[in-house]
């Protein structure tokens, strides 16, 4: 892997749509209904992407290789349902790209290492990462670097009777 790890800009927000169009695309193959693409997706998650970028509870970070980000991930710092009681912060990871598959274990992996180091860093004690099911290198990195699954979402759109 070459590049580099570094925080996230709002200069980079067309990079971090970018990957997520191509994830997108990707995850509308696996479940048309729960990952269906909006027509204005760009449109929409370019502001949001910028908000998460400037958040002081956001720990946005890219890997870049030679002026290009080919990698992201964004943790949001939340606190945890009182039932739960972690002892500490959650580090939620739902937006999470890499722009080859085959790099999820190496730009992945190591970008999964740096937001977690961060997120103890400001007292968080526990990481969740979403993953679509059918994205076998993406899940295989997480299962190699210790993560388990948590839960499952079902879905099937409601017809009328």
């Amino acid at each position: 892997m070459q590049g580099n790890i570094r925080r996230a800009r709002p200069a980079d927000v067309p990079f971090l749509v970018e990957l997520s169009e191509q994830k997108r695309l990707e995850y509308e193959q696996y479940q048309p209904v729960f990952w269906r693409r909006a027509e204005d997706a760009r449109e929409r998650q370019e502001p949001f992407f910028e908000s998460q970028v400037k958040s002081e509870r956001v720990i946005a970070m890219v890997h870049e290789h030679r002026g290009v980000v080919d990698g992201f991930v964004i943790g949001v710092l939340v606190t945890a349902p009182p039932v739960y009681a972690p002892g500490g912060y959650i580090c939620s990871i739902d937006d999470y790209m890499v722009a080859d598959p085959d790099d999820w274990e190496t730009i992945g992996a190591v970008l999964l290492k740096e937001v977690c180091r961060e997120a103890r860093r400001r007292g968080a004690v526990l990481v969740n990462v979403v993953s679509g099911h059918e994205d076998g290198t993406k899940r295989a990195m997480l299962a190699e670097a210790g993560f388990t699954i948590a839960s499952e979402w079902h879905v099937k759109p409601i017809a009328e009777d």
